[in-house]
């Protein structure tokens, strides 16, 4: 931080961008502790419930993740219990932080002083009202952790690129391998701002940033490098096999991928986010005003080019992923509000110029999030999921086994058996003694032990003609059924002699 952009923010507009910053946060924390629930993060949540029981992912069970997320929400479940809200507030508190750190940067860093509070309030708005950052930076996935993170080290490679001390350049490596450590999405970072870095050096040694940044780097991944040192054949199996070979088995493949990369073209948000981005590209291009601002705006494209190419790679993609990608188009987005609204003759005043996009603008992301939201209304919450846990206790002993959804385990403090903590792991057919060391079941060995009794109890949400569902056979091997929320609990195990007798007929 230089003193002019210390003197820039204690303008009193500042104040006012930080106060609409502190009214997207509180929607934020308040969805959050409401609505907010993405169907995996009961995986992630129930990693970090076995990581603070003293288990480790990779060597004690499967973790197709990176791990600084989980560790993360593991310390402070171990202060403040095992709660999904706090998780959640957690990660809707970093989600506000990556706004501010973006909309800071308009703020300070745009070359027209005059429209500092108007295009930083577009950015702040265009990001904090976005649907995908309403809907999965509030979960307990890594997504809020990584949007703050992979915000911060672009600003810090800012002052990396102008600053003569390397450790500028190693913070930004630390924050870009956190970010990385946390979600193998966020890879791509790394490169880019390091590849900034050495290209757009203006004071310094370039040779002892990179060095300075290899380091730092290596320092944020520390938790899986030894984790990798413990067990390399558990760790490189989650972290590169499991996703080149078989995360796409029992999924639609091409299909899936071309409707999410499609999906944009029925979401006014997505269309007027990225054709204002585009818009800013084109200013940043074009300007001739300012080339250390058109070379920051460059990072910005750059970072969310990347990563959209990367995330549209993985099969297959999701809308969530792309929710990496706001902040950076969300930036570009503002300074492209401003290079069309200031070639525009609108007769309202310098003011009322400024004013009336930002209050077209909101309404337009309003409407967009109450739309999604509303067609959300029916979804999942935490509280059904409780419900479903509150019955589950009550028929199944502690010191039972249960087969259950992750929720249902984080829930319930069960612990589940070696092989049930990821259910996806169970479409894979490995050799058995290969299987048991990377801690997986089959689904044809799962049924076996279903139809043996392991399982005092089975609650499952998925669907009864779902594959996983048919070759369980749950119906012939339990007496008694209930459905709560459209989820299935399985109890009362009949003798081994009627079930027997009745899948032979």
């Amino acid at each position: 931080m230089n003193q002019s952009d210390t003197s820039i923010r204690r303008q009193n507009s500042y104040l006012w961008l930080c106060g609409v910053v502190t009214l997207l946060f509180a929607g934020l924390l308040v969805y959050s502790q409401t609505q907010a629930l993405a169907w995996d993060e009961g995986f992630h949540l129930l990693a970090a419930q076995l990581i603070k029981a003293g288990k480790r992912p990779y060597l004690d069970f499967c973790f197709p993740q990176t791990p600084l997320n989980a560790y993360w929400n593991a310390g402070w479940m171990r202060i403040l219990g095992d709660s999904w809200r706090v998780v959640q507030a957690f990660a809707a508190l970093f989600t506000a932080g990556a706004i501010m750190l973006a909309a800071d940067f308009i703020f300070v860093r745009i070359c027209v002083p005059g429209w500092r509070l108007a295009a930083a309030l577009t950015a702040a708005l265009i990001i904090g009202l976005n649907v995908l950052i309403v809907q999965f930076g509030t979960v307990g996935q890594a997504y809020g952790m990584c949007l703050f993170l992979i915000v911060a080290s672009f600003r810090v490679s800012i002052l990396a690129a102008e600053r003569k001390a390397a450790w500028w350049a190693g913070l930004a490596g630390f924050l870009a391998a956190a970010a990385a450590g946390s979600s193998l999405l966020t890879a791509p970072v790394s490169p880019v701002v390091l590849l900034w870095i050495l290209v757009y050096n203006r004071i310094g040694s370039r040779p002892r940033k990179f060095a300075a940044f290899a380091l730092a780097t290596a320092i944020a991944l520390v938790p899986l490098l030894l984790l990798l040192a413990k067990g390399p054949r558990q760790v490189i199996f989650n972290i590169v096999e499991y996703h080149l070979f078989y995360r796409s088995i029992g999924w639609e493949g091409a299909q899936q991928d071309l409707e999410v990369l499609t999906s944009w073209v029925n979401s006014t948000q997505a269309l007027l986010l990225g054709l204002l981005a585009v818009a800013g590209v084109l200013f940043a291009v074009k300007s001739r005003q300012d080339r250390q601002w058109r070379e920051e705006l460059y990072l910005c494209c750059w970072l969310a080019v990347a990563l959209a190419l990367f995330i549209s790679s993985a099969h297959p993609t999701f809308e969530a992923y792309f929710v990496l990608l706001v902040p950076f188009l969300g930036v570009l987005a503002a300074v492209g509000l401003y290079a069309l609204v200031s070639r525009l003759d609108i007769p309202l005043g310098t003011q009322g110029r400024q004013l009336f996009p930002i209050v077209v603008l909101t309404a337009l992301l309003c409407l967009g999030l109450a739309r999604a939201l509303y067609e959300r209304r029916d979804d999942y919450s935490w509280r059904d999921l409780e419900e479903i846990a509150r019955r589950v206790e009550q028929v199944t002993p502690p010191q039972e086994v249960l087969l259950a959804d992750e929720h249902i385990y984080f829930l319930t403090h069960h612990t589940p058996p070696s092989g049930m903590e990821f259910p996806d792991s169970q479409k894979l057919n490995l050799p058995p003694a290969v299987a048991a060391s990377l801690h997986i079941v089959s689904r044809t060995e799962l049924a076996k032990r279903v139809q043996a009794g392991m399982f005092n109890t089975v609650e499952t949400c998925d669907d009864e003609d779902d594959e996983r569902i048919l070759i369980l056979h749950l119906p012939q091997v339990y007496a008694r059924k209930a459905v709560i929320h459209g989820c299935r609990i399985f109890w009362d195990r009949l003798p081994a002699a009627a079930f027997t007798a009745s899948g032979s007929r």
